[in-house]
This record gives C-alpha cells, structure tokens and sequence, in this order.
C-alpha cells in the first residue's frame, strides 16, 4: 500500500463513542439497575422508561447525549435488570417506583436534572416534580401522558378493571403481556417496519415471561389508576413552575394518542411541540430526530449545557 493511503487513514480522527456503564445500587434494600455515563460535573439528564421495557430502550440515546451530559437511565423493579421482588413483601406501585428512583438519584449526588419521560416515565417522574419541582431543570415528554384526553378506547378494560378490581377484569388484561402485543407496541404506527429491531420486543418479553412476573405487572396496571388521580395536581404543578418543555410524540400511537400530547399545551403553552409519523416507541424509529430536538432543546433551556 503506498505511503501517502497509510499517513492519510493515521490522520483520520477517532469516532467518539462515549464509555456507558453498568450499574447497580441498592436502595431501601432493593437492587436497582442504571446505566450512566458522560461527566459526573455536567447537567444531568434522567431518563425514565415505559412498559414493557426498560433502561434498554434508551441504549441509542444515551451515547447521543453523553458528551454533554450526564445521562442516568434506571431501571424500576420487576423491569430489565434491577431486583424482582416478591410481590407479598414489596408493593408495585408508581408512588414507591418515584421514592426509589428519587432515593437513588440522591444516593448519586443529582440533585437538579432534566427529565426524559415516557410512557411509565411519566407518572413516576411526574411524582418527582410534585416532590422536588426546585430540581427539575427541563422535562422531555415523549408518549407519556398526564390528561384524561389521553385515555381513549384502548384503555376502555384497564379502566373496567380500576373500577371493580375483580379477577375477571384483571385476567382480561392477561393478554397484554403476550409477545404479540409487545410487538404489536414497537411495530404499530410505524411506517418502515424493517427500522425496528426483533430484539426489542424479544428482550422485553423473555423478560415479562419470568416467573411472577406477570403478576406484578397486573398490579401496576391496577395501580395506574392512581396517576389519573393525581392528574390534576400534575397539571397545577405545570400551570405553577412552567417548567420548560419539549413534547416529541408519535403521533401513531393508539396507547397513547396525539390528543394526550396536545393536551400538554392547556397548560405549558410555552412547550416546544412536535408529532412524529411514528407509534409509542418513537425512539426506535425516530431516535435521530428526538435527538436532535433534546440536543438542541437542552441546550438553550438547561444551564451548564
């Protein structure tokens, strides 16, 4: 090979591919999970993941993120790689998901972060704003809801089952935790399907197969009637801080429709709106653009960015 092609590829410079790691913390005697990486001095960004999945949906955003922040994705129990605890000694809810992942961002020293919510993410990092709305430096709202416009026909049994608890509801719901409705859940609304990795949806189910499991997730969905209730508090919380927002949603998503998002404007009219020709995995599809928007978005409303 001649000189001239060996000096100029030892000129080309190194990608930077920022270092992820891998993390466990115990707290209030529950392993959880994170993943974590960029400067521990830089803004910090949260990132809270939906059901079924966990800190894994975020594996191409946080090396995105990470050379300007410090990006800490964790993940709840009962979900990706954090402790399992039987259901008779622990209470799955949202309200203890916020106090372990609020006790864990204070055992890491984030004591002021931007919040990445979506799905699940929201009603627990919600609760954190209702907690601590001094920390919360920006939220990025991504398929997440917090009206009731939001909860259209999909959520017709999951509201028959809040209303009675009865076994009959609640077996009902058992075939939300099938592999077909995980994939159903990456792959609808989606235009190219072909962008949407198999290994989402079989990650998350080998996953939702373990045994018990199950059976902590009907829980949750019984529990999420919950985050209905504190609606109106979330939406005061907005009207009161105005914390900045940018809302990018995909507009396909039948869990989580595009009158969920518009809702958002009654009471941050100020956020930075975008719909997305995509469904409730917008990341997988879309990461590129969402992004970009955070990047961007962050980089004017988060000081230190």
């Amino acid at each position: 090979m001649p000189s001239s092609q060996l000096s100029h590829r030892a000129a080309l410079p190194a990608p930077s591919i920022p270092t992820i790691r891998y993390r466990t913390a115990k707290i209030d005697g529950v392993e959880l999970f994170y993943r974590e990486a960029g400067a521990a001095e830089a803004p910090a960004v949260v990132l809270l993941h939906g059901f079924p999945t966990s800190s894994h949906m975020f594996r191409n955003l946080i090396p995105a993120l990470a050379d300007r922040y410090r990006v800490i994705a964790p993940d709840y129990p009962g979900f990706g790689q954090s402790a399992m605890p039987d259901r008779k000694q622990f209470t799955y809810s949202f309200a203890r998901f916020a106090e372990l992942i609020d006790g864990l961002l204070s055992q890491l020293g984030a004591n002021r972060y931007a919040l990445y919510v979506m799905d699940y993410g929201a009603p627990v990092g919600f609760r954190l704003a209702l907690k601590h709305p001094e920390r919360i430096s920006a939220l990025v709202i991504q398929n997440g809801n917090a009206y009731e416009e939001g909860l259209t026909a999909f959520w017709d049994p999951l509201k028959a089952y809040w209303a009675d608890g009865s076994s009959r509801h609640r077996d009902a719901l058992r075939a939300m935790l099938t592999l077909s409705t995980t994939r159903f859940q990456y792959t609808d609304g989606v235009r190219d399907v072909s962008r949407i990795s198999p290994d989402t949806w079989v990650h998350d189910q080998v996953l939702l197969d373990r045994p018990g499991n199950a059976e902590i997730q009907l829980d949750l969905f019984y529990d999420y009637r919950t985050n209905v209730a504190l609606y109106p508090a979330i939406q005061a919380y907005f009207r009161e801080h105005q914390p900045p927002a940018l809302i990018a949603w995909g507009q396909n998503d039948q869990i989580f429709p595009a009158s969920g998002a518009h809702a958002y404007l009654k009471d941050l009219p100020g956020a930075e709106f975008h719909l997305l020709d995509t469904g409730h995995f917008a990341l997988e599809d879309q990461g590129d653009e969402i992004a970009g928007l955070m990047l961007d978005f962050l980089g004017r409303k988060v000081p230190g960015s």
